[in-house]
C-alpha cells in the first residue's frame, strides 16, 4: 500500500483528516528514515514528540482535576505519569495498529521496529503534535480524550497487572508465578526485553518492553486477558 493511501486509512481510523497532510507524514516519520534518507534530524518525529508531549500532559492533569476533585495533588501526579509513560502510550498505539503507518529505516524495519514500544509511544504523542498544530487545541483534546483516557479502568488492569495476577494466582492455585527472559532484541542503546509469565512450567503470558519489568507487566496482562490461565 502506497504511504498515502495508508495515512488516508489511519485518519479514517482515529476519524480527524489533516488540512496540511504533511504533518501527519512528518508525525509517522522515525528518525531512521529521516537519516536514511539524508532528510535532516529535524524532519524526523522528534520535535512533534515534544510538542505532543506537553499537550497530552495538559489535557491529561485538566482530566484528573475535572473528574477527582477529592484526588491529592500526590496521587494525581502518581495516575498522570501512569496514563502517560512509555509503555501505556505503546499500548495505545497497538490498539490503532500505529506501527503499520510508521516511516523506518530499512534496520529498524527488519529488527521488529514497528513493534517497538520506544517507536511506537513517539510517534502517538507525534500524532497528537500533529493534530495540535493542524486543528487546535479542541481536536487535539477531543483525540487524547478517545484514544488515551477511554476505558481507564481497562487500561487500570494493564498498569497493575503484576500485582493482580500475582493475587489472583495466590488466590486459585498452589504453582509459583515466575518470570523468565527468553530473548534480547537491538542494539544495546535501545534494547527490547521479552518476557514470559510463567505458572509452574505452563506459559501463561509473554510481553516486550524496554526494560524487564515492563517486559514481565505486559507478559502478566497478556495472562490475565489471555485464556492460558485457566
Amino acid at each position: 500500500m502506497e504511504d498515502s493511501s495508508r495515512f488516508r486509512e489511519l485518519e479514517d481510523k482515529i476519524d480527524y483528516h489533516f488540512q496540511d497532510p504533511s504533518l501527519l507524514r512528518h508525525a509517522m516519520c522515525h528518525s531512521s528514515y529521516a537519516n536514511e534518507r539524508h532528510m535532516g534530524r529535524l524532519n524526523c518525529n522528534e520535535r512533534l514528540e515534544f510538542l505532543g508531549d506537553a499537550v497530552l500532559e495538559l489535557v491529561t492533569s485538566e482530566f484528573l482535576y475535572e473528574k477527582y476533585p477529592k484526588m491529592p495533588e500526590g496521587d494525581a501526579t502518581k495516575t498522570r505519569a501512569s496514563i502517560v509513560c512509555e509503555q501505556s502510550l505503546a499500548f495505545c498505539a497497538r490498539n490503532l495498529s500505529l506501527g503499520k503507518y510508521i516511516l523506518l529505516g530499512r534496520g529498524e524495519l527488519v529488527s521488529g521496529g514497528r513493534e517497538r514500544p520506544s517507536i511506537t509511544s513517539d510517534a502517538f504523542e507525534a500524532l497528537i503534535g500533529a493534530i495540535y498544530l493542524d486543528g487546535g487545541f479542541t481536536n487535539a483534546k477531543d483525540f487524547i480524550w478517545k484514544f488515551v483516557l477511554n476505558d481507564l479502568e481497562h487500561k487500570q488492569l494493564f498498569f497493575d497487572s503484576k500485582t493482580i495476577l500475582q493475587e489472583r494466582i495466590q488466590a486459585h492455585f498452589d504453582e509459583q508465578l515466575h518470570y523468565k527472559l527468553i530473548r534480547e532484541e537491538g542494539p544495546d542503546h535501545q534494547k527490547t526485553f521479552v518476557v514470559q509469565a510463567l505458572l509452574g512450567s505452563k506459559v501463561i503470558g509473554e510481553g516486550q518492553g524496554r526494560t524487564k519489568k515492563a517486559a514481565e507487566q505486559e507478559a502478566a496482562y497478556h495472562a490475565l486477558t489471555g485464556k492460558k490461565l485457566y
